[in-house]
């Protein structure tokens, strides 16, 4: 997937990415007013009235996808990760319980992602100490960054299957003014949740012929 989607690096950098998204949703054939990504975002939830997505695929009353699109600049990197990880597991619980209770109505399972973009800076990138006041934590979290934390939490959601896909990237912003990115891991790329979300669209627009 191409690296080169100018973002800057405050709350517009996640657009390249979002342009980018709807333009492979369109290549599946998706209708373009079944794609929203600036307004009707609200979907209902089991634990509370509603939650505002950044992209949704509706089709015909169905729900075909949601994905959550975040990012994070330093400085605070402790108490923003902590909140990110509590929103995306919540949100995701959320969803699929009210799926299970009928809020989609007859909508196929849809296809849930996550996409998180983070600065690289010093202090994403160096190890955090862990509190164990009572019990050890995981060995993968000891001398883990923060960006380390992302990339495991990132895996963890799809392996636990919170959501179908997740996307892990990072950006210094200098580089991420100039449209450049990394991404940690390969488990976490760009192209895989590309793929998968491609993949989902295609196999419901086979259903709907």
């Amino acid at each position: 997937m191409p690296r080169s989607q100018p973002f800057d690096k405050c709350g517009s950098q996640l657009d390249a990415f979002i342009d980018l998204l709807n333009d492979l949703i369109l290549e599946t054939g998706v209708k373009p007013d079944s794609i929203f990504r600036k307004q009707s975002l609200d979907l209902p939830g089991y634990f509370r009235p509603a939650k505002k997505w950044d992209i949704l695929v509706v089709d015909e009353g169905n729900l075909i996808a949601a994905i959550e699109l975040k990012s994070q600049v330093g400085p605070s990197f402790g108490n923003n990760f902590n909140n990110r990880t509590e929103e995306a597991i919540g949100s995701a619980k959320d969803l699929w319980t009210a799926y299970r209770e009928g809020a989609f109505k007859e909508s196929p399972k849809p296809w849930l992602g996550y996409f998180m973009l983070l600065e690289h800076a010093t202090a994403s990138t160096t190890p955090v100490k862990v509190t164990e006041s009572h019990f050890p934590v995981f060995n993968e979290f000891k001398l883990s960054s923060y960006m380390d934390r992302y990339e495991i939490f990132c895996r963890k959601l799809v392996r636990e299957r919170l959501y179908d896909a997740a996307c892990f990237v990072t950006s210094e912003k200098a580089a991420g003014e100039k449209g450049q990115y990394n991404e940690p891991s390969k488990e976490n790329s760009f192209s895989r949740f590309a793929s998968s979300l491609i993949g989902s669209l295609a196999a419901y627009q086979n259903i709907r012929l």
